[in-house]
């Protein structure tokens, strides 16, 4: 309890700034009665959804909502603050110099100037109105990246052989059936040899899928649909009654995956076989550094493939490529992982400049890096959690292209 009174005594402090930014620049009492009903308005729904709610952690679009909405209306505030915050600092410094140097016998301080207040506004209204952008319009913006990778030991049956790669599918915060069959459209307009998906099909829990099932098993692809576990897959973020109702859970989403046509790999792997030459593909279970869930086995996953095989792996998080991949015996050609959605947040000019608060968190985290000679391509993501948006970074669906050789030989 104590965190949500300084919480809430911190949102009140950070709407006392933006209320005194509207009140410097206009004399109407509706802006202010507005602004005030609008900042009661967030907060409490943001603490009904909650603190009234019975499912604890468990995301769902209301609570995402609450949580954009909250987080549009503080960026707003929080970017006035160290604006008039500076300019409280002159206006003090200001009165002390008139009341101790000057001959005044009161204290004085000069008024908040209105070009100031509104220089404020408009730069608060940016974050604010990308924020909104972001869960109207980005959130199912989808895009797709294609990438033409190169390597000398690629099997020649392989060459040009075409992987669409989608992560993060969060079906649990979708409202908008229309914009996702759009979505799952376009992966198959692809038309690629296979689908591989890296993992968080749900936030939390398994019956999350019954809406999206049949769409998401309308996915075709030549050899196959390949998929893996991601953090959210296991029901970890949930107060389960009983620990056989968490069991259960994870056998239902197993389920629903193959009823799906997904080809769920469990620290397991395939082979996809063409004019005699084969490609082993990999799936090992979330392995994340910083306290995620570390059932990934590489090992166990790999111990059916031989160490010249051309390998593709899929690993959900991409801190397993940089803590264990890269260094492992074997060579790991491409490693295809998601999880870090970004942060859904972020300044990207694709192949000239990508900017998200996330790259100080994860050194991979989005697009295509290259270590050793192994390539990882981390996946933006499908879908969305927490924020019910997307603002520069926007949903992908990636493409890679196998090809044999050295680029621009």
């Amino acid at each position: 309890m104590s965190r949500w009174i300084i919480f809430i005594l911190f949102y009140l402090f950070i709407s006392f700034y933006g209320f005194q930014a509207i009140k410097t620049i206009s004399k109407s009492n509706w802006v202010y009665i507005i602004f005030i009903g609008i900042a009661l308005l967030v907060l409490g729904n943001f603490m009904f959804q909650f603190l009234a709610a019975s499912d604890g952690r468990v995301l769902n679009p209301s609570k995402s909502y609450a949580f954009g909405f909250l987080l549009a209306f503080m960026s707003f505030n929080l970017v006035i603050i160290p604006i008039l915050l500076g300019e409280d600092i002159i206006r003090v410094v200001l009165g002390l110099y008139d009341k101790l140097v000057t001959t005044k016998e009161t204290f004085y301080m000069p008024s908040r100037r209105k070009f100031i207040s509104q220089i404020a506004i408009g730069l608060a209204a940016i974050p604010f109105a990308s924020l909104l952008y972001g869960m109207y319009k980005g959130k199912y913006r989808f895009r797709v990246l294609s990438y033409k990778l190169y390597f000398e030991d690629l099997p020649e049956a392989f060459d040009g052989y075409k992987i669409t790669q989608i992560s993060d599918i969060h079906c649990g915060s979708f409202d908008n059936r229309t914009k996702i069959e759009y979505g799952v459209d376009l992966i198959n307009e692809q038309k690629s040899d296979v689908i591989m998906f890296t993992g968080d099909l749900v936030n939390n829990k398994s019956s999350e899928m019954a809406a999206w099932k049949d769409l998401f098993g309308s996915l075709k692809a030549k050899d196959g649909i390949y998929s893996v576990l991601g953090n959210h897959d296991y029901g970890d973020y949930v107060n389960w009654p009983t620990s056989e109702a968490k069991a259960q859970n994870f056998k239902d989403l197993i389920q629903t995956q193959k009823d799906m046509g997904f080809d769920l790999l469990l620290n397991e792997s395939r082979t996809i076989e063409k004019n005699g030459q084969r490609l082993a593909i990999i799936g090992v279970e979330n392995w994340g550094a910083g306290g995620f869930k570390k059932a990934g086995d590489l090992k166990k996953a790999a111990q059916q493939v031989d160490k010249d095989d051309f390998k593709i792996l899929m690993s959900h998080d991409p801190s397993h490529w940089e803590q264990e991949v890269v260094q492992d015996d074997y060579h790991y050609h491409l490693t295809l992982s998601g999880h870090t959605h970004g942060m859904q947040f972020g300044i990207e000019i694709p192949g000239w400049f990508k900017w998200s608060p996330v790259k100080w968190r994860y050194k991979h985290w989005a697009g295509i890096y290259k270590e050793k000679g192994q390539y990882i391509n981390v996946n933006r993501g499908f879908g969305y959690l927490g924020y019910p948006g997307r603002v520069g970074i926007w949903p992908e669906i990636t493409v890679i292209e196998l090809k044999k050789g050295v680029k621009d030989a």
